[in-house]
């Protein structure tokens, strides 16, 4: 009886371990695809000539910041 539990939950715990691990490749996928999309937008809409995304993006919520505030 003790080696047919074993073996279900052996069973269970690749099962388990298949589905964890292909839902991390899926989220890493998405996160990735979602930081190029929305780089790539960055870049071409809010970008200053010769600005770098990061440096957009610290320029933009220094900006926000300032809006949230009340400063201008």
């Amino acid at each position: 009886m003790q080696n047919i539990e074993n073996g279900v939950v052996k069973g269970y715990k690749a099962i388990e371990n298949g589905v964890v691990s292909g839902y991390n490749a899926i989220q890493d996928g998405v996160v990735e695809g979602f930081t190029r999309v929305s780089d790539a937008f960055i870049m071409k809409f809010f970008a200053k000539e010769g600005e770098t995304v990061e440096q957009a993006k610290e320029r933009m919520k220094a900006e926000d910041e300032k809006l949230r505030n009340g400063a201008e």
